[in-house]
């Protein structure tokens, strides 16, 4: 069975992904990192539930410990408006070295399931980071997944956060 390594942004958004990939038979381990998650707070919560999750499904995760808000802020205030793209590159990077590293032989990311995310991008992305770091890229379109991978989490219980992840979302969220 081949293996693939998928980045996790949250419980809630790696619902319908792991689901999908386990169907096509891929031996599915989880990566956490995500040090765009801001205040530190939310992203122990995000953290805290998706090992609640992860245990209940079997799913092994390694959690990439650390928070490293300065490195993210640098990048996003330089990025400007693409910051989306300076994040997402930066996750892709990581999972996919990590898969690289560990003999796997695939990565992929939760933010595909998102219809808030920037979906070509990310896809896009996901392909240069592959050709880069020599590691293929799983690429689906599990949105049409999301809502009900959404009324599970909120079935089971699990937190579901009203933002993305970064500063920048929060402000985008609640400014409105």
């Amino acid at each position: 069975m081949a293996r693939l390594l998928l980045h996790n942004c949250c419980a809630p958004c790696t619902i319908h992904p792991l689901a999908v990939l386990r169907e096509e038979g891929w031996d599915v381990s989880g990566w956490f990192y995500n040090p765009n998650i801001h205040p530190y707070r939310e992203w122990q919560h995000r953290r805290d539930t998706l090992a609640e999750y992860a245990a209940r499904e079997d799913f092994p995760v390694t959690w990439v410990e650390g928070y490293d808000l300065d490195a993210f802020l640098t990048e996003a205030l330089t990025a400007g408006p693409d910051r989306c793209l300076s994040c997402y590159r930066r996750r892709l990077t990581a999972v996919a070295r990590a898969a690289r590293e560990g003999g796997y032989d695939a990565f992929s990311t939760t933010l595909l399931v998102s219809p808030f995310q920037r979906h070509d991008e990310l896809r896009r992305l996901g392909e240069a980071v592959a050709q880069e770091e020599g590691v293929p890229f799983v690429y689906r379109d599990f949105r049409p997944g999301f809502r009900a991978a959404q009324a599970k989490a909120k079935e089971l219980g699990l937190y579901r956060q009203p933002y993305c992840g970064c500063i920048f979302s929060e402000r985008e969220r609640y400014q409105k």
